[in-house]
């Protein structure tokens, strides 16, 4: 399995009254890389109908780093975490044209069986994928984004 990458370039309609990129639009952003990542482990339209199977995202937590404006291309880079037989802990990096970590998402996903509508065990050649793509990633250093909470620093 070559390296996933989802590239898209900021649109008009994404721009706020701030002139830059709205929050929502960070995470549609990456909504549609997260999909086009389970299409490349074998979940496209062809693997739904094929396994019966599907994915639903769980929880999510963004990180806004830098500003993003009308017209500027992005790529996006995905690296699972962590996986068990029916879930997914992906990570996902949106970087700016010169190379920057502009904004974060981490992401629960968990996998469903849609002829019963329940969570259910990946698929094997699915599940084979996530290994591929956790095994490619997995001596990394965790980003420091993961696992962050919300809440005011008190001194």
């Amino acid at each position: 399995m070559s390296s996933f990458s989802y590239k898209q370039t900021v649109p008009s309609d994404w721009v706020d009254y701030n002139g830059h990129m709205n929050d929502a639009e960070y995470n549609r952003a990456f909504s549609l890389a997260t999909d086009a990542f389970i299409d490349y482990i074998g979940l496209d339209e062809k693997g739904r109908e094929q396994f019966q199977y599907t994915v639903f995202t769980l929880e999510t937590h963004t990180c806004y780093l830098k500003e993003m404006h009308e017209g500027a291309g992005f790529d996006m880079s995905a690296r699972v975490l962590d996986f068990d037989a029916k879930r997914i802990h992906l990570f996902l990096e949106m970087h700016n044209a010169e190379g920057e970590v502009v904004a974060t998402i981490e992401e629960m996903l968990m996998g469903i069986n849609q002829n019963e509508g329940r969570p259910a065990p990946l698929p094997e050649e699915v599940a084979a994928n996530v290994k591929a793509a956790f095994d490619s990633t997995s001596d990394r250093e965790q980003p420091k984004q993961v696992g962050r909470t919300i809440g005011i620093r008190r001194k």
